[in-house]
């Protein structure tokens, strides 16, 4: 593959972002296309990883929908996140070299797995790419530490409000529409994640609705009033 071949592909990769903006060499780009080990499907309902599994590998979403979760002794489902396409999975791994939640597929998916050794090698060779990889995983970290802190104080509207204009700011990230989207997870889920029973959340749900921000239908998401959706949580930049 030629560096314009390399170019094209990462156009629309997730891990654009590791190559692309840095002004790399021909070199430096082929160091780059042996980074990613392959492409892997990922059928809905299938694991990415599950929590003790030995860490090996970063994955980059490049298309679909996954949630991550802990198990809780008594078997209650602790909901940790749901990532799209365009962001890295396993970073909870990096420090104890085993995953520590299960990570699953809620759409047909694919990513692209990064052996972290690899990373590490042409890490050296590229510095670059390590700092930029930084910058990935820090915001990462502050996109998800931001929502929950705001979590913490906030009641049910509050709460399903940050996390709808969350996703909506994802999806504009991405160039695809922040009003127009598709749920792939159940309510039930949104609700552990939010820390909110399923009945909350259904009402809570049909409340948006009978105020005109939002419809539904099935899973599909139409937020029609974002500045009134912000109002509920007062304008706060941290829902992003």
């Amino acid at each position: 593959m030629d560096i314009q071949q390399i170019k094209a592909a990462c156009s629309t990769c997730s891990l654009r972002e590791l190559c692309l903006p840095l002004g790399l060499n021909h070199e430096e780009f082929e160091s780059l296309d042996q980074l990613v080990k392959q492409r892997r499907k990922i059928k809905r309902g299938d694991y990415l990883h599950r929590t003790g599994l030995r860490f090996s590998s970063l994955y980059a979403i490049r298309n679909g929908f996954f949630k991550t979760y802990l198990l809780h002794e008594d078997g209650r489902e602790q909901v940790t996140g749901f990532h799209m396409t365009g962001e890295l999975l396993g970073l909870d791994a990096i420090s104890s070299d085993v995953h520590t939640c299960n990570a699953i597929a809620l759409e047909d998916s694919e990513v692209c797995e990064m052996p972290f050794a690899k990373l590490e090698e042409i890490s050296r060779a590229v510095p670059v790419v390590m700092r930029n990889f930084h910058k990935i995983m820090s915001r990462e970290i502050v996109r998800d530490h931001g929502v929950m802190l705001l979590l913490g104080n906030m009641n049910a509207e509050e709460r399903l409000a940050v996390f709808l204009l969350n996703l909506s700011h994802r999806f504009a990230a991405r160039g695809l529409s922040p009003n127009d989207f598709k749920l792939c997870m159940t309510r039930e889920e949104i609700g552990a994640y939010l820390g909110l029973k399923l009945e909350t959340i259904s009402r809570t749900f049909s409340k948006f609705q009978e105020e005109g921000l939002m419809e539904v239908s099935n899973k599909h998401i139409q937020l029609l009033k974002l500045d009134a959706l912000k109002k509920v949580v007062g304008n706060d930049t941290s829902c992003r």
